[in-house]
């Protein structure tokens, strides 16, 4: 019995929507595919945005400081020069006592360093031997009398004097370079850790370079920590970013998949006979394909098992009807007293038989039909020389009194088409044999291959004709429906199970082609027989 189950329908596309070319436009045939990568490069686009501004922002902040202190340091190389700090004649140098006064913290802004080196690279004054303020850090709470000694990593101050050493000789470098004319300004590390900003420039007088002067900044981890803060907003953003990309896959694929989950379970635990969510299968990505596929597919077997279910229902009935003649007979037969009746009762037996094989033929060969055509892969075929075959064993085995099957085809040009030669033989032998079965022994079933330029999609035509009492214009189409046996009055009884046709349709349809059926009529406008039309459509032309 058919499902008295509804599902809801997903909203259909578009009109127009071509949806293979909506797909190309995805990032890679995927929709999410593209949400996702455009998520983690935002993210990664903010980092390096944020990264380049900081440089940018560092090195500017960098630059400012140098040209602040090489702006400090001439005006203190200036004011040097002007200054009684030098001794010897006739060659001047300077005099470490009077250059230590000079470099006092009035002169040298807090957080700087300044040193003064003479012609041969010696430092001559440093304003931290001589400033009043004592840089350093404060000393630990003193620990308890009888403490073990505090262990001193070797290693650690190994790094530290190499660091140092280092340190020195990139500051001597400098010095011998400014020594040269030329003012040195940029980052360097100093001999404390960490790095400054150094500036040296020669001093002067008049043309004379009497030595160097150095000023340095230690301030730039003060600078490097507010560029590590400043770049904490970026991350955070970044951060965002991918809480809120998470998020929506969370949202967007993850709880969707789970409840398409769900949804096959109940179907599968037979609470359900299909998938139905609306909200899902309206949307335009994978996750809309997959839902629609899925309530597709579910539909699709629901509506077979319906079409089991009533398919058993039939067979059981048709089954039923020539069984229960065969009893009733048998029943009877005991009670006959004329050989007469006998033999008529034993001609009906073997009539119900005869009725009963041909429908379990014909039902074994509609519930292998579906596998067959899963089976069989399509191939081309020659409908000119099937039909010429078929037609050839149909004369071969008449017998007197019945009717000729005659082919009217196009000489022995092919005629192509895309298919499965066993099911489209089973068409035309079916077509025909329900011609036959029509037809008086003194008439012909004509079968005609033709090319009908009226239908582009199915040009392929194939009829077929009998000269039997046709059929009544209301059953016109449901001759196709399984176990249709109406029969018109004379014809014999018994003889086709009601599927031959039904079969045929479900093959063509299978072939992307179509089948119906009309009257033929005569001149006198009394019908003259039945014609059935089978259109295909033509297999694809390989250009070379």
């Amino acid at each position: 019995m058919a499902s008295d189950t509804a599902t809801a329908k997903a909203d259909p596309l578009p009109p127009g929507d071509d949806e293979p070319r909506r797909r190309l436009k995805r990032f890679g045939g995927s929709r999410l595919g593209g949400l996702i990568l455009a998520l983690n490069l935002l993210s990664l686009l903010i980092l390096f945005v944020g990264a380049l501004a900081l440089n940018e922002w560092r090195r500017g902040l960098v630059e400012a400081r140098e040209e602040t202190l090489i702006a400090q340091a001439e005006l203190l190389s200036n004011v040097l020069s002007k200054l009684s700090i030098t001794t010897g004649e006739p060659t001047p140098a300077f005099d470490p006592v009077e250059a230590s006064r000079q470099l006092v913290d009035d002169f040298i802004p807090e957080g700087q360093r300044a040193r003064l080196f003479d012609l041969d690279g010696l430092l001559v004054a440093d304003s931290f031997a001589v400033t009043e303020n004592i840089p350093g850090r404060p000393l630990p709470p003193a620990r308890p009398a009888g403490s073990p000694p505090v262990a001193v990593d070797q290693a650690q101050q190994d790094r530290k004097a190499d660091a140092a050493d280092r340190a020195r000789a990139d500051l001597a470098a400098e010095v011998e370079a400014a020594l040269a004319g030329e003012p040195q300004s940029g980052l360097r590390p100093s001999e404390s850790g960490g790095q400054v900003v150094s500036v040296s420039i020669p001093v002067r007088h008049v043309k004379q370079v009497l030595g160097v002067l150095t000023l340095e900044a230690g301030d730039v981890e003060e600078t490097l920590a507010a560029q590590r803060r400043a770049l904490m907003p970026f991350a955070l953003v970044a951060l965002f970013v991918n809480l809120l990309g998470s998020l929506l896959l969370h949202l967007f694929v993850a709880r969707p998949v789970m409840r398409l989950s769900a949804a096959a379970d109940e179907v599968r635990l037979q609470r359900a006979r299909a998938i139905s969510l609306p909200d899902l299968e309206g949307r335009r990505d994978e996750i809309g394909d997959l839902a629609r596929s899925l309530e597709t597919m579910t539909e699709t077997l629901s509506d077979r098992m319906d079409a089991i279910e009533r398919f058993a229902a039939d067979v059981s009935h048709e089954i039923k009807n020539p069984l229960t003649s065969i009893r009733s007979a048998l029943e009877t037969l005991p009670l006959v007293k004329t050989e007469a009746q006998r033999e008529k009762l034993t001609a009906l037996l073997q009539q119900d038989v005869r009725r009963l094989d041909r429908l379990i033929t014909d039902i074994s060969n509609a519930s292998r039909l579906d596998a067959e055509l899963a089976r069989d892969r399509p191939r081309t075929i020659d409908l000119n020389l099937l039909l010429t075959e078929i037609v050839g064993v149909y004369e071969a085995g008449r017998k007197p009194g019945e009717p000729r099957v005659v082919l009217d085809a196009p000489g022995r040009e092919p005629v192509l088409v895309v298919g499965r030669d066993g099911p489209l033989g089973q068409v035309f032998r079916n077509l025909i044999d329900n011609a036959r079965s029509f037809s008086p022994p003194s008439g012909s079933v004509r079968i005609a291959l033709v090319r009908d330029g009226a239908d582009q999609d199915r040009p392929v035509l194939v009829a077929v004709e009998d000269d039997g009492p046709g059929i009544p214009p209301e059953n016109l189409e449901t001759v196709f429906q399984r176990f249709y046996t109406s029969r018109p009055k004379g014809a014999a009884f018994g003889t086709n199970s009601g599927l031959g046709l039904s079969i045929a349709r479900q093959i063509v349809e299978a072939h992307g082609g179509r089948i119906r059926a009309e009257n033929r009529m005569g001149a006198d406008g009394v019908t003259a027989g039945a014609r059935f039309e089978v259109a295909l459509p033509p297999a694809p032309v390989r250009r070379g």
